[in-house]
């Protein structure tokens, strides 16, 4: 189950790399239908399929590229749907009875994944949607590394007193990463190319509506359809929040290293400061492919630190409460 576990961790993390690959490359309606491409299991390859193709959505001519990507994703997608249900399966074992309740919630998961997947195609990428079905893959990606991080012999003494500090940065990176999601859902990242301003008077162009979780009705969302005051806004809230993130978790990272948690302290720090290096570089240099996808590879690490830390934090809770319960100061037990 262990091993099962660290394979379906490895595969989740590279079906959020896939995903922001085929977001990015706008391929998200590379096949306008789900869960086959043009009505066939995979991409249309000879003549005849194309033709056929053609004829049953004649409002979507195959681009072979962008269906490639998008059905590239679906299958490693579709590949780790079938692992986390064989470990559901294996949890009914007896002997693996401490997965049971986490190997369900995660096929449960998965399930909520795949209906985010479907709706993404069919509502023809909705944003309130695409971001959904972002946070959904990172939050399955979390709880897998939390369970590979469980079990793990603690070293040194409990850590006492940083609770509300880790929930305070892991709050704001989540709200940082659901920001990441809505940009990239509104094609809102190159809406300010300069830096550290956006656009000159930026503020004097807010548009709350920009937040509207239903946004504008159209036929289709590819490529936005909010105005350009909306994207500004959009875009600067993610920066100024960058701020705050960058912040939070520079503060965490010192009370880690005060606390002798360093190993962890130190993996915050190089993953905040590459994170902020990728975001200016996406800037800069106008979104460039490679970089936009290492951006959202640095987030899902950067959860991955507070999912590891938070595991720590959380045994050392559980031993505090423990000693609390079970020592009798008075006497030195």
């Amino acid at each position: 189950m262990r091993s099962l576990g660290l394979f379906a961790l490895a595969l989740t993390l590279v079906v959020v790399v896939l995903g922001a690959y085929t977001r990015l490359t706008d391929a998200g309606l590379g096949c306008p239908d789900w869960p086959g491409c043009y009505g066939f299991h995979g991409v249309p390859k000879s003549e005849q399929a194309r033709q056929l193709a053609a004829e049953r959505f004649p409002d979507s001519p195959l681009e072979p590229v962008k269906a490639r990507n998008e059905m590239v994703h679906r299958y490693a997608a579709g590949l780790l749907g079938v692992t986390i249900l064989l470990m559901a399966l294996g949890s009914l074992r007896p002997a693996h009875r401490t997965w049971r309740l986490a190997a369900w919630l995660l096929l449960a998961l998965v399930l909520g994944q795949a209906t985010l997947g479907m709706l993404t195609v069919t509502l023809n990428l909705l944003p309130f949607v695409v971001m959904g079905h972002l946070l959904g893959g990172f939050t399955i990606l979390a709880l897998l590394f939390l369970l590979a991080c469980r079990g793990r012999p603690s070293a040194g003494p409990p850590v006492r007193g940083l609770w509300g500090w880790y929930l305070a940065g892991l709050a704001v990176l989540v709200v940082q990463i659901a920001l990441g999601g809505w940009t990239a859902a509104n094609y809102a990242a190159m809406a300010c190319l300069e830096l550290p301003v956006c656009q000159g008077d930026w503020l004097g162009q807010w548009q709350w509506s920009a937040f509207h979780p239903h946004g504008v009705p159209a036929e289709s969302y590819q490529y936005g359809v909010l105005s350009q005051p909306e994207r500004i806004t959009i875009h600067a809230a993610h920066r100024l929040w960058a701020m705050v993130t960058v912040l939070a978790l520079l503060a965490l990272a010192w009370r880690l290293w005060a606390s002798g948690l360093r190993g962890w302290s130190l993996a915050l720090l190089l993953g905040t400061g590459l994170q902020l290096a990728l975001g200016v570089m996406n800037v800069v240099w106008h979104l460039p492919l490679a970089v936009a996808v290492a951006h959202n590879a640095g987030a899902a690490a950067l959860l991955l630190i507070l999912t590891g830390t938070g595991e720590r934090l959380w045994r050392d809770r559980e031993v505090t409460k423990w000693q609390e319960a079970h020592c009798c100061p008075e006497t030195g037990s």
